[in-house]
């Protein structure tokens, strides 16, 4: 029952938000949410892995920060139920494709991003485009919502492997890209089972899969990322992260996750406020020792 009246007022917000122009509702997202935040629990783990990341930061820029990232993680929510409404191809799109060229020489590639700006942007980009694409995402844990969640996305395209566990997972994205499929990942989040990388000079358990799928296949890695100008976007393709291949591939995968590592922390270094900053990036201790 918890679970359906959860869908249920997701349906009633989205259906009201539909209803206004995508770059109002982006606004409007961003004021509820600047208003909300700082008043929940996630404003502490926002506080402090901006004062992680950052220690060389005044507490008058990590509040300015702060009230940023809210700004953006709010028109990312209003944004979502309308993602269909973007065409990034079109003459008029409020998407800007900066080496776009780069993905079609080295597609089927296997591209690695983070949670910037508004990541689904990212994925209307990839899905929209003449190339063909798989990306994989994680369920949302209320079955109905999730649902309507991956409805939303497929609206624009999007085609999912969703990895109910590492072996399965892992043999669809290599069948996808044996087919000549690119396959998206997301890989800035905790990940308990990766390898324990510096991030923002801290330890982080950071995933490992992009990089063995690309030493595995031979496909090249390729990280993207987006940024935002309230709401409107820049998504960009970069040359793809040289790999080592010393012939020892535990080696091979360690450097290769550090350099995703440190792709992920150039971009957010670029533009702080648009990472997702409300997720615990690092061990639980670290939040509980600085919030303390």
């Amino acid at each position: 029952m918890k679970d359906r009246l959860e869908a249920l007022a997701y349906d009633i917000v989205a259906f009201i938000l539909r209803l206004f122009p995508f770059a109002w509702i982006s606004g409007l997202g961003a004021f509820i949410v600047k208003l909300i935040g700082p008043l929940t629990s996630k404003h502490r783990i926002a506080e402090t892995g901006l004062r992680t990341a950052f220690p060389e930061k005044s507490d008058a820029e990590i509040k300015q920060l702060l009230k940023d990232q809210w700004d953006n993680t709010g028109r990312t929510l209003g944004e979502f139920p309308m993602t269909h409404r973007l065409k990034p191809f079109d003459a008029n799109s409020r998407i800007k494709i900066v080496g776009m060229e780069v993905f079609e020489r080295h597609a089927p590639a296997v591209i690695v991003t983070g949670h910037f700006a508004n990541w689904e942007v990212m994925a209307t980009v990839l899905t929209q485009s003449e190339l063909a694409v798989r990306i994989t995402y994680r369920k949302v844990n209320n079955p109905h919502i999730d649902a309507r969640v991956r409805k939303q996305r497929e609206a624009y395209g999007t085609q999912f492997l969703v990895q109910k566990s590492t072996h399965r997972g892992g043999r669809e994205l290599l069948t996808a890209l044996k087919n000549g499929e690119s396959v998206a990942l997301l890989n800035d989040q905790k990940f308990n089972t990766g390898l324990s990388i510096p991030f923002f000079g801290e330890p982080a358990m950071t995933a490992q899969g992009a990089v063995r799928l690309a030493l595995k296949t031979g496909r090249p890695l390729l990280p993207m990322a987006v940024t935002r100008d309230k709401a409107s976007f820049t998504v960009t393709f970069y040359e793809p992260i040289d790999l080592m291949k010393s012939g020892n591939r535990e080696a091979d995968v360690l450097d290769g996750v550090t350099k995703v590592s440190g792709f992920i922390e150039d971009r957010v270094r670029e533009n702080p406020a648009q990472w997702f900053w409300v997720h615990r990036r690092w061990p639980k201790d670290l939040y509980r020792k600085r919030s303390s």
